[in-house]
């Protein structure tokens, strides 16, 4: 069995099955074993955790994983990939490799039938393009969940750190979870090697969340409305919002009420500040 998390054996095995890079998968494997490493500490596995695995390629990081957790579920999207899986996770007893993709998977039943509905931990080397569907899923799904250490775009991992910033997964991220970026990844640390940098950041869940709102729901529907459409006012956007019962000129009284200009644009506003103009709005329509 070629040893992963290094070129050599990553080679090896990609040659003996004749594996060819699916780009609409956006695949890049980890050839670094000191990142592994890094992730694995960063996301304080122990053998009383069950851990999710999103996206497991070829089972590099799951090897890892395997060595420190109690259990670990791999969902791997692409099928090509599961003889492969199979062989390279062979000598592990306590991996179970799932052929589905995440966004499909119930991962409240999964929770409950293989961690007794106790929260899991969640690893995962994301594409770029499907990064913010499975966190938002992961959150608004409210799944049993203690923290997600994922790989990521730098630029993605560094907007979710910031306390103020240009979007609505920045704010979500900052409303469930304490983000902290743990390690930034070259391309070289990749085959193939992407064009960007990456960054390994770990978003460990709040007990509870660091506003008060009066509808969870309502607000993230908000912060939807404020980013959709980025050059509109925030009146606008929430008054052109199908799904927030209020016009632009209720948007803008709820503004001027907290002291913003009715020309106010959505990433001037922080989260503290969305979730007072969320419970705001939420009374004028509401009471």
């Amino acid at each position: 069995m070629p040893t992963l998390g290094n070129p050599t054996g990553t080679i090896e095995i990609l040659k003996k099955y004749n594996f060819n890079f699916q780009k609409r998968f956006g695949q890049n494997f980890l050839i670094d074993s000191h990142i592994l490493e890094k992730i694995v500490e960063s996301a304080e596995i122990t053998k009383e955790d069950c851990v999710l695995e999103i996206g497991p390629g070829i089972g590099t990081m799951t090897q890892y994983l395997a060595e420190s957790a109690g259990q670990v579920i791999a969902v791997e999207i692409d099928k090509s990939l599961i003889p492969i899986l199979e062989d390279t996770l062979s000598p592990y007893d306590n991996v179970t490799v799932i052929n589905e993709d995440i966004l499909k998977v119930d991962i409240q039943k999964l929770v409950e039938e293989q961690n007794a509905g106790k929260p899991i931990k969640v690893v995962a080397n994301l594409p770029y393009y499907i990064t913010t569907p499975i966190i938002m899923g992961l959150f608004e799904s409210h799944v049993p969940l203690d923290s997600i250490t994922i790989m990521v775009q730098k630029e993605v991992a560094d907007r979710m750190q910031v306390t103020k910033d240009y979007g609505a997964l920045s704010l979500a991220v900052q409303y469930y979870a304490k983000p902290e970026i743990v390690a930034y990844v070259s391309p070289g640390c990749f085959i193939p090697k992407p064009n960007v940098g990456s960054a390994v950041i770990r978003l460990k869940r709040y007990d509870r969340p660091p506003v008060e709102v009066r509808d969870e729901a309502f607000l993230f529907r908000l912060i939807r409305a404020a980013f959709n459409q980025r050059r509109k006012t925030l009146a606008n956007g929430i008054g052109n919002a199908g799904d927030i019962p209020c016009g632009r000129e209720q948007a803008q009284e709820a503004l001027e009420k907290l002291g913003f200009s009715p020309s106010v644009r959505g990433e001037a506003l922080t989260l503290q500040e969305f979730a007072l103009l969320s419970n705001e709005i939420y009374y004028k329509i509401y009471g």
